[in-house]
């Protein structure tokens, strides 16, 4: 499905980007895998081989999405190695709580840097090849862009506005055919919790919440989210373009009673 394409994904050492790198591999795409962890990079992009059809390596940048050069580094080395981009997966991201009173202006400036500014500035970067392409994005973004909940002010913030950011480029690009959509996952199941804070103990009340919080009664799993995500970036998906489309198990459905 994507043999001979270049897809490049962001945030790839956890998570919903390393699920997302493994599935594109498996449909035989040429990987620029991104992230901060090298040795986590390093067993991701193992398994991805081992699961290639061609036992396609990916190519490895370690990149702080915060960092403008790091930004300037994955696009010059994606085009200098694989020679075009085809697809753009802005995945990398961070969550942090905080209310109005009891959050900080380091705090939303580190969330929006990151959930934000950092694929603002990565997209205008990759557009050029992209529009060469005809290829197209997909933003990881989340229930909290679609439904505001307290206690996660910034986190709700960057992503309602990385879903305005995703609909407004669809109707910038579709002229010079480049698709552009997002996914809205729910709660799901990896680290990005426990990074934001939460101890062990919070995190296991907060998942056994989920049975109440989402219509289908549990949290969800990054496979189910990268099968989206690769569905999105697919031919399959070819007169989809400035969708959120949520995979949260329902949650953007309900309503208190």
């Amino acid at each position: 499905m994507f043999s001979g394409k270049v897809v490049l994904i962001t945030g790839a050492s956890s998570g919903i980007g390393a699920e997302t790198a493994w599935e594109f591999s498996k449909h035989d795409a040429h990987l620029v895998i991104t992230g901060r962890n090298k040795e986590n990079l390093d067993t991701i992009s193992k398994k991805c081989e081992d699961v290639s059809p061609s036992k396609l390596r990916p190519i490895k940048v370690i990149a702080d999405i915060k960092n403008e050069k790091d930004i300037e580094n994955i696009i010059a080395t994606t085009i200098q190695t694989c020679k075009k981009l085809d697809v753009l997966v802005n995945n990398a991201g961070i969550l942090g709580s905080g209310t109005i009173e009891t959050t900080s202006l380091d705090q939303f400036d580190n969330i929006m840097e990151t959930n934000v500014r950092g694929p603002y500035y990565l997209t205008m970067l990759a557009t050029p090849y992209l529009i060469k392409s005809k290829g197209n994005i997909v933003n990881v973004s989340s229930v909290s862009g679609l439904r505001s909940f307290p206690n996660i002010l910034a986190y709700c913030t960057s992503k309602a506005a990385l879903d305005q950011f995703t609909r407004c480029v669809a109707l910038e690009l579709a002229p010079k055919g480049v698709r552009v959509n997002a996914v809205n996952p729910g709660v799901i199941i990896t680290g990005i919790h426990l990074k934001g804070s939460m101890t062990e103990q919070e995190y296991e009340a907060y998942k056994e919440k989920c049975k109440v919080t989402h219509a289908l009664g549990r949290p969800g799993e990054t496979k189910e989210v990268a099968s989206v995500i690769t569905f999105l970036a697919s031919d399959a998906a070819s007169n989809v373009t400035g969708v959120t489309l949520p995979v949260d198990g329902g949650r953007h459905a309900m309503c208190p009673r």
